[in-house]
């Protein structure tokens, strides 16, 4: 077997250390060499051929970073950010856009001159984003010299030419090219459509029609194959049934025996941020459970805490309630505008008593549930699809034309089209009223401008940093 590129070109032959874990290191290694290849190594052998050492060494200070930045996710409280601040970002996304859509065309749009985006904008404002929706490159390289200064021991970080190319390469990725991408709304509509996937096949499935007989309409065969089949779909369906209560009987119990998700005393907890100190250094938006339409600022922002480490002790009585699923059921009926319809929010209240009458429960079961969705073969499957994405034959792959406007219209009716299948059919009329489409149309406009869309993929990058490293938040 031949020599794979990140031995030849990192290692020279030699072995390579364990990144992560045995699984995914030849992965991040071979993502990092192609990396690498691409662009550092064009410009660099036109200043020298002969070295051979300065992408090996480059590639260890990238190892030392990955390392990091896989303790800190560890150590990082997942569960708040992904059903507390995350929903609570996006809430707020929702929010603010209907508010700056309700302004325009009116005395508050400067006479109905000024564009939703910049209505938008002053009711989100960031550093990091000009009125005109453009990204300031210093802002980026701060916090990328800061993950770099915090990651890195002393003698790697102080020599300037290796720190900057990292940190320019990182930049150039981000706002060149990921950045551009996934804030435009067909990516959104499409990422959407593969996660939604193709329609589940029913449970029952017709006999297929049987050929007409000239003798007889219903002979005793025709009676056979209905029976039969009747049979088939009913032990069938009763499979189904015991393999979910087993699987749900299993889940129960581990999650019953699960430690509560608490922080954890061996690490010091982050700071609790001030909103001014928050807007100053990093303007991760403050955002409250308020039903109003405006943009909110709260004066008592809810802290970060880590998360406790596999088989941890925590006893009973140090368990405080977090409440996990208020934020996304929050989101959901921002969504969906339950408000406009009675239904739909007699079920959000419904759920909302249920969920509050649960807590205990929820908070241990939707923490494991997160955490066997970021399972070692799901990041696995992520870096591979990623190093195809961006390196689909070993080089940058050039930039796709993006869709053309019916082929986008096109992604947009085919979401407003869903009506899922199964259960979610039944509650489709119900979240969503008689009018389906208009209210997924009406639910999909908030994401249909790539300057808002921008501001709101800044705003969660900064709160991912803060999680990491809670420092960049400042202190009160």
């Amino acid at each position: 077997m031949p020599p794979s590129l990140a031995s030849r070109l990192l290692f020279q032959g030699t072995v390579a250390p364990t990144l992560v874990s045995a699984e995914l290191s030849p992965e991040l290694y071979d993502f990092i060499a192609l990396a690498l290849r691409a662009h550092v190594s064009p410009w660099w052998s036109k200043i020298t051929r002969y070295d051979k050492d300065f992408l090996p060494h480059i590639s260890t200070i990238l190892s030392t970073v990955l390392r990091d930045l896989h303790l800190r996710a560890q150590a990082a409280d997942l569960p708040a950010l992904v059903f507390h601040d995350v929903p609570t970002i996006i809430t707020q996304h929702y929010r603010d856009y209907h508010n700056a859509a309700a302004k325009t065309a009116t005395a508050y749009a400067s006479g109905g001159a000024a564009p939703l985006s910049a209505l938008f904008a002053h009711l989100q404002p960031h550093m990091a984003i000009s009125p005109d929706g453009s990204l300031d490159r210093e802002y980026y390289r701060q916090i990328v010299d800061h993950i770099l200064k915090a990651s890195l021991p002393l003698e790697d970080y102080d020599p300037d030419a290796e720190r900057i190319i990292i940190r320019e390469i990182i930049v150039k990725v981000l706002l060149d090219d990921i950045f551009p991408k996934i804030t435009q709304p067909w990516f959104i509509h499409k990422a959407i459509l593969d996660l939604i996937g193709s329609p589940e096949q029913p449970i029952f499935i017709s006999p297929p029609p049987l050929p007409p007989s000239s003798s007889h309409s219903f002979s005793f065969h025709t009676i056979i194959v209905i029976v039969l089949s009747a049979l088939q779909s009913f032990s069938g369906m009763c499979l189904a049934l015991i393999h979910t209560y087993k699987h749900a009987i299993t889940t129960i119990k581990l999650v019953q025996k699960s430690p509560s998700h608490s922080p954890n005393p061996n690490f010091a907890p982050p700071p609790i941020l001030s909103q001014d100190t928050l807007l100053t250094k990093l303007h991760a938006p403050s955002i409250t459970s308020s039903p109003s339409t405006s943009s909110s600022v709260s004066s008592n922002p809810r802290p970060s805490t880590f998360s406790t480490p596999p088989n941890f002790p925590i006893p009973q009585e140090s368990y405080t309630n977090h409440n996990y699923t208020e934020p996304p059921l929050l989101l959901l009926s921002e969504v969906i505008s339950a408000h406009n319809r009675f239904a739909s929010t007699i079920v959000i209240t419904t759920l909302s008593m249920l969920s509050a009458s649960m807590t205990p429960f929820l908070d241990k079961l939707l923490p494991h549930m997160l955490q066997n969705f970021l399972s070692p073969a799901f990041i696995l499957n992520t870096t591979r699809t990623a190093k195809r994405t961006l390196f689909p034959n070993g080089y940058p792959a050039p930039q796709p034309p993006d869709p053309t406007l019916e082929e986008q219209a096109e992604l947009r009716a085919r979401l407003v089209a869903w009506r899922g299948s199964g259960g979610i059919a039944l509650l489709l009329p119900l979240l969503l009223g008689p009018d389906i489409s208009h209210t997924l149309g009406t639910a999909l406009d908030p994401l249909s401008d790539a300057q808002c869309n921008r501001r709101l993929v800044v705003f969660l990058l900064d709160r991912i940093l803060v999680s990491f490293f809670p420092e960049l938040g400042g202190s009160s």
